[in-house]
């Protein structure tokens, strides 16, 4: 276990009997799992490390967790709308005019994220500054942005190119490595033109001294300017030469190899609390490539790498996403439609019906992960290179990025559940049905927040599969882009297609889409197209639903409806505050209580609790059942009954 681009390793598991293993140790790490022992063993300790954590249940285990190694701090409601990203856009204009087009056909989007290179060439690698002469006014850029009522996330690195201003500063105080990283080459070419090194080095994360300057940089060139969050690129970080010695590399905290997998949790930690340090009035919110126990503590969501574009890579997003999730990490995302599509590019990419299937169920994944955010090479990715309204791919894409943003009350509360109370948003099914052992290896659906049973189609139903092999280290090599590919006709991504989800004993379960209900410890076979995947909700949920929104703050949540899904007592907290500052941490927020009483068909919503500015005052939630029955209430923060039959 070594951190790498499309691997993260913390060094924990647990088991369905209720206990977990963390092994507190951060240097190379072989685990071994063997029916008669499990073992762990480490390159460099000063001590043998270990803590036996028994929570009785799944949820215990991550609070166990999660009180060993750090809490979860809440983010801004806007990082769990749409976000729109490619590698990359390559000027102001180009980034400006994806936001104005996303508006102008009415489509919602949060954020936009630009990539490398807005610094300018390799050898100002990561200078942390709008130095392109392709990025004229970034400030202007930002306010425009802004003024779309969209946020600006940039491409930040752990490693300075030797024409920037932080590689002067640390290199004459000894903060930089000397190993092999990336961009190798001075110039942008593949394979690296070692003729023109980069001469690009990696930072030495453990030394707080460096950590200051990297802020100091990252402030002064980037921050000041009202950038809104950070995609932290390379936290592993990129160490391509791998050479045994490159190990014995001297850091702040002693030798590489005794620190090597918690460098992602310094750089990251570092960002985190300079950002905490300078600012309350905007929460802090990053995007990384790696991670370590304990990142959770850091604002920080991190994405399973440079992975391919293909059924295979996602299909193994799921597991990732849970397992991650089961080591107390929570925030969990990838690129959707995977990152290397070069297969595809000279195949009629976005047009491609092989690209367009793949990448909408990777999408529909994606809406229910914490950040649900589309990127990639090769291939664009925004919705209008799919087509137009009335186009059934594209409309299948619409269709996901709204009911992502009607379900922003239940996320965003599930969010406080998660800060709160230790849960988590990705949970296998083996955490909520232990006693169903049918649960314990399936891998291919799971829980969202704790009501939506998702199953994802992780296999082409409309074209053949296409078997892609890429490292992320040589991904860069186009030269299978070049091979043409005959070309499908006649598909028809409407016809429907049959799929079996497995519903976990102990529960009914309902329909989303039909609310047929279906009981639980069983295989059923369900009927769907391109627009639809299996999605059901557990009985015994109690849902909200936001308004139509172009962006997550648009309307304010003063008329929610709310779905019952009865068949036993349900509970549910609507958490709503400021949504990008830290005033909830001195209780400025509010919490609702629901809670459906099976016996008597009663919803009881309950006196709201706490306050703070802005707050709504009165509202209405109308309330629904599967059957149909409707009642709208209206609410002021008293105790209200509402009766069904």
């Amino acid at each position: 276990m070594i951190q790498n681009n499309t691997w993260d390793f913390v060094p924990f598991f647990q088991s369905v009997k209720g206990y977990g293993v963390f092994w507190d140790n951060y240097s190379p790490t072989q685990f071994t799992d063997k029916p008669d022992k499990t073992s762990l063993s480490s390159e460099v300790g000063e001590g043998v490390d270990y803590y036996f954590i028994y929570g009785k249940n799944a949820d215990g285990v991550v609070a166990g967790m999660r009180n060993l190694t750090g809490k979860v701090p809440m983010i801004p409601l806007w990082t769990y709308g749409y976000w729109q990203s490619k590698e990359r856009y390559k000027s102001q204009d180009e980034l400006l005019e994806v936001v104005k087009k996303y508006r102008d056909l009415k489509v919602p989007l949060d954020g936009i994220i630009q990539d490398w290179q807005y610094w300018g060439n390799n050898y100002q690698w990561n200078a942390m500054d709008f130095i392109s002469p392709d990025f004229p006014d970034a400030k202007k850029m930002i306010q425009d942005i802004h003024d779309m009522n969209a946020h600006l996330s940039v491409s930040i690195w752990s490693s300075f190119g030797p024409m920037t201003n932080p590689y002067r500063e640390m290199d004459k105080k000894g903060m930089l490595f000397d190993f092999k990283t990336w961009p190798e080459s001075g110039r942008e070419v593949w394979p690296p033109d070692m003729d023109y090194p980069s001469g690009v080095r990696v930072y030495d994360a453990y030394n707080p001294e460096a950590r200051n300057i990297y802020w100091k940089y990252l402030n002064k060139g980037v921050f000041s300017l009202g950038v809104d969050s950070w995609w932290m690129d390379s936290t592993e970080p990129d160490h391509l030469s791998q050479k045994p010695e490159d190990l014995d590399t001297k850091t702040y905290l002693g030798s590489f190899r005794k620190v090597r997998n918690a460098y992602p949790l310094m750089t990251v930690g570092g960002v985190y609390d300079h950002q905490r340090e300078t600012t309350s009035d905007k929460r802090v919110f990053i995007l990384t490539r790696s991670a370590f126990a304990g990142q959770q503590r850091y604002a920080a969501n991190t994405w399973s790498g440079d992975v391919n574009s293909s059924w295979e890579s996602l299909r193994n997003q799921v597991p990732a996403g849970l397992n991650f999730s089961l080591t107390g990490n929570p925030n969990f995302n990838s690129d959707i439609g995977g990152f290397f599509a070069c297969i595809y590019k000279r195949n009629g990419g976005a047009n491609n019906p092989m690209f367009q299937e793949l990448y909408v169920r990777w999408l529909q994944y994606g809406t229910f992960t914490p950040m649900m955010r589309s990127h990639g090479t090769d291939v664009p990715r925004e919705i209008y290179q799919f087509g137009k309204k009335g186009d059934v791919v594209y409309d299948a894409i619409e269709k996901f990025i709204n009911l992502r943003y009607s379900m922003l009350p239940y996320i965003y509360s599930v969010s406080w559940d998660v800060s709160k109370n230790n849960s988590s948003f990705l949970r296998a099914l083996s955490m909520d049905f232990s006693s169903d052992q049918k649960t314990w290896n399936i891998n291919n659906e799971y829980i969202f927040g704790k009501s939506f049973l998702v199953s994802p189609i992780l296999n082409p139903q409309y074209t053949p599969e296409k078997f892609i092999k890429t490292d992320e280290n040589e991904g860069w090599n186009k030269t299978d882009a070049t091979k043409k590919e005959n070309s499908l006709s006649n598909i028809d991504f409407n016809q429907n297609k049959t799929v079996k989800v497995y519903l976990p004993a102990g529960s009914d379960w309902f329909d989303f889409w039909t609310n047929e209900k279906s009981k639980g410890g069983q295989e059923i076979e369900k009927s769907i197209n391109l627009q639809s995947i299996p999605l059901y909700v557990k009985a015994g949920s109690i849902i909200p639903f936001g308004p139509d929104v172009q962006y997550a703050t648009e309307k304010k949540w003063d008329n929610l409806t709310i779905k019952i899904y009865p068949g036993t007592d349900a509970d549910f907290v609507l958490y709503e505050d400021e949504f990008d500052n830290y005033n909830y941490e001195k209780g400025d927020y509010t919490e609702i209580p629901f809670h459906w009483n099976e016996k008597s068909k009663t919803l009881t919503i309950d006196s709201r609790k706490g306050n703070f500015k802005g707050m709504i005052e009165k509202r209405t939630f109308n309330v629904m059942l599967p059957d149909g029955q409707k009642k709208s209430v209206s609410y002021s923060g008293k105790k209200v009954n509402v009766k069904f039959k």
